[in-house]
């Protein structure tokens, strides 16, 4: 038997609501990426051991691959990926400027926490896509490794130092708030992806009660998170 082709557009492409909510998605997500290899890149130029810059720079590698794949899919639906992209620049340095570490743990930290809350929430967006753009979406999500270093790393720390737990729980509560108000906001400024939740005519959404368990499952993964960290949420 012949393998099966992804299709070069997704289904109901037609749509014109659905062509503009996917391309927010796929432009947020293909700022997401990159921007998480310029940090990762900047935390490998801080990390504290030879073996430690070499995995970061790797996660780094990997991050921008998943960038670049976003952008091929964008530049295959005829769509320029920086016009894609831009709608997002503001809201996602705001959130960087807001949520700036202080120091290599709160970095480890951010990237495990803040970024894990991000990557839930779309996850949960791809119940509402089309096949293909799931299985793109959720490709891109994959995990670089970069869960197991940060974990690894900010439990030998507390191992050293228990003192550092505490700020480092405060820490990652704040980060969460960061996260789940950011999402809020560019879902409340940009009504193409708002609909990918809410849902049209022709494709059914979530509703209220949905929207509530969406919210209690991105609360239990981020205690899931903090706990394996060996901290509070």
């Amino acid at each position: 038997m012949p393998e099966a082709v992804e299709p070069a557009f997704p289904e109901g492409w037609s749509d014109p609501d659905y062509h503009a909510a996917v391309v927010d998605l796929l432009g947020l997500l293909a700022l997401t990426e990159l921007v998480a290899f310029e940090r990762l890149a900047d935390d490998a130029a801080l990390a504290p051991t030879l073996p430690d810059k070499a995995a970061l720079a790797g996660m780094a590698v990997a991050e921008y691959g998943h960038f670049v794949v976003l952008r091929d899919r964008l530049e295959a639906m005829g769509v320029d990926p920086a016009a894609a992209m831009e709608p997002f620049v503001a809201p996602v340095e705001a959130f960087h400027e807001r949520t700036a570490p202080g120091d290599w743990l709160e970095g480890l930290v951010k990237a495990y926490v803040g970024d894990g809350i991000g990557i839930d929430f779309y996850r949960e967006i791809t119940a509402y896509v089309d096949p293909a753009t799931r299985a793109l979406v959720v490709g891109v999500l994959a995990d670089t490794g970069h869960a197991e270093f940060v974990v690894g790393r900010v439990r030998a720390a507390i191992a050293a130092d228990p003192r550092v737990a505490g700020r480092l729980a405060l820490w990652g509560r704040r980060l969460v708030g960061e996260a789940l108000g950011q999402a809020q906001r560019v879902a409340a400024e940009r009504d193409a992806l708002s609909t990918l939740l809410v849902g049209g005519a022709e494709r059914p959404g979530a509703d209220l009660a949905e929207m509530g368990r969406m919210l209690a499952r991105l609360t239990e993964a981020h205690t899931r998170r903090m706990a394996a960290l060996g901290l509070s949420a």
